[in-house]
């Protein structure tokens, strides 16, 4: 159950099997799903010698009959009105059709009659509708990602498509696997119980022959959450570095754009941070941005040994040493520069916000009591003019959500101080948030104060106390993994959809939060996995979040909520 290896794997089967010089068309999900599992140059040694998207590809209409055309693309009635256009003027040799989810008979009569010139080789359906970030984490880029936050009362066209696209996301997931899940969701998410609903409803019903895997172990389990469940991550700064490099500068789909933080040469503005294709980044994406520091100056040590040892050739035997070697030694310097350049940025960053002045009280608002001592850091912190607009809104959210109930003047007079100091933040987008994700809306234990066993475990962290004082906070995810490991994930709050229950306890678990994920979290899952609990976890969301796309959506929705009822 490792998401890269089966992407990897179908593409592997379009692209083999299929000689000769090649043209790969795809859409705007199926290039993110490919990009992240497959480099230019492999797919260059597959004889693919051009990539191009099918909404472009309709605009031209050079010929070109020596390329076969792949093309991957999504089920949509979109992309099969494409392809029916560029069926009736065929451009290539061969037309060879994979999709990434499963084909209604309708589209595949479209197909079919379209196919005048017989020029379709096949088509097949390959279940990758899902971008497989890393081995145990994938996204589905879901676009109006705001949806899962807008109030039961607004039921807006598109929210249909937003819990479509999900559902079908969810299900190529478990058609990659073979497995038919038991489905569990969030009590208190109207959205999390109805995307629960429609995905039983494909597996068991719609499609019951094509999930029908007659296989005897124990199901997996695919537990639906939402996002406002735990508020809380999404809005922390990050402290080990591939969370910390979204946060601060952004990751999309494993490349970061340097363009808007520095000036840097046309090949650098955008890097590939992924842990398939770069060993150092595998090594170090779970650790601590002190870590990091020394162990670039560790790689930039050993790259400094190779490049003096390549400056010494004096016989023809260096030099063919050297050219046979070279592009290891591009590769390598290309690596040493990248990671350099991302510490340094961020470096800056860390500098001019003063985050770890501002991280300091944020993990304390997260993770310890003490609401008078929190309550006089937060208002220092709005006081000082070297904190950004975001970090003072995020500030006051996150003393908000840990405080609602217990000092309305207090917060009051928090909402008023960031309202003149951060003018640029519209009034009511903390209440707003209150009332999305409070405690009276949440599941679960968020703050470990409510369930004895948590109390307890808090305590005996406080008096342990903590290694790093910027990582000492844990997502509610971690407590819902330890839940599932050890038997105790309360039916009461994560019912069971239909009569499909778990017999006995599941060794492949989904875990899918409407709304988004964190590399926080998709840490958290990759050391649990680490452990060999006997248990395997895979983490999926409808987009990867950092705070700024966080508030992005809250603000998005708060508009949509306030133009169709008038209410906050």
């Amino acid at each position: 159950m490792v998401l890269v290896l089966s992407v990897r794997d179908y593409i592997n089967r379009m692209l083999q099997d299929i000689s000769g010089m090649k043209v790969l068309i795809l859409d705007s999900q199926t290039v993110s799903a490919v990009s992240v599992v497959y480099s230019q140059s492999e797919l260059l040694q597959k004889e693919v010698f051009l990539v191009e998207l099918v909404d472009s590809i309709s605009m031209s209409k050079e010929s070109m009959s020596h390329l076969k055309a792949v093309y991957f693309l999504r089920p949509t009635s979109e992309n099969i009105q494409h392809l029916k256009r560029q069926l009736a003027k065929p451009r290539f040799g061969e037309y060879n059709l994979f999709f990434s989810n499963m084909l209604n008979t309708t589209q595949l009569h479209i197909l079919a009659d379209s196919d005048e010139h017989e020029v379709v080789q096949q088509v097949q359906e390959f279940f990758a509708d899902f971008v497989a970030i890393d081995p145990y984490h994938f996204t589905l880029n879901t676009p109006s990602n705001h949806m899962y936050m807008l109030p039961a009362v607004i039921d807006p066209p598109n929210l249909q498509n937003y819990c479509d696209r999900i559902v079908d996301g969810l299900a190529a997931i478990f058609l990659a696997f073979k497995r038919r899940p038991v489905i569990r969701y969030s009590r208190t998410s109207d959205i999390a119980k109805r995307i629960a609903h429609e995905a039983s409803k494909l597996m068991y019903q719609q499609e019951s022959g094509l999930f029908d895997f007659r296989r005897t172990e124990i199901s997996p389990l695919l537990l639906i959450i939402d996002r406002r469940d735990d508020p809380v991550t999404p809005l922390l700064n990050q402290w080990t570095y591939q969370a910390m490099v979204h946060e601060l500068i952004g990751i999309k789909d494993n490349k970061v754009d340097l363009g808007n933080v520095g000036k840097f040469s046309k090949d650098q503005q955008e890097v590939v941070l992924s842990s398939e294709q770069d060993a150092f980044f595998k090594a170090n994406m779970y650790e601590n941005f002190g870590d990091i520091g020394m162990n670039i100056k560790r790689m930039v040590d050993d790259f400094q040994q190779v490049a003096k040892s390549n400056q010494n050739i004096q016989t023809i035997e260096d030099m063919a040493k050297f050219v046979d070697n070279y592009p290891e030694y591009r590769k390598m310097q290309g690596n040493v520069s990248k990671h350099v350049t991302l510490v340094t940025e961020m470096s800056k960053i860390v500098e001019e916000r003063k985050l770890m002045l501002v991280s300091q009280t944020e993990q304390e608002l997260a993770c310890n009591g003490g609401q008078g001592a929190a309550f006089e850091a937060v208002t220092n912190l709005l006081n000082n003019e070297s904190v950004s607009d975001i970090d003072r809104l995020r500030l006051v959210m996150l003393y908000a959500l840990r405080y609602e109930k217990e000092s309305p003047v207090q917060l009051m007079q928090l909402f008023n101080k960031l309202a003149s100091r951060s003018p640029k933040y519209k009034p009511g987008l903390v209440q707003f948030l209150l009332k999305q994700a409070g405690v009276d809306r949440r599941t679960g234990d968020l703050y470990g104060n409510r369930d004895i066993l948590n109390i307890a475990r808090n305590m005996a962290r406080g008096l342990k106390g903590v290694e790093n004082v910027y990582t000492q906070h844990q997502p509610l995810l971690f407590q819902t993994m330890e839940s599932i490991t050890k038997g105790r994930l309360r039916d009461v709050d994560y019912p069971f959809v239909g009569n499909h229950f778990q017999q006995g306890r599941p060794q492949e678990v989904v875990i899918f939060i409407v709304g988004g994920t964190t590399y926080e979290e998709s840490r958290s899952v990759a050391l649990q996995n680490s452990l060999n609990s006997g248990i395997r976890f895979i983490l999926g969301g409808s987009s990867l979040l950092n705070s700024k796309r966080f508030l992005k959506d809250l603000e998005e929705a708060q508009r949509i909520a306030r133009s169709s009822t008038g209410v906050v």
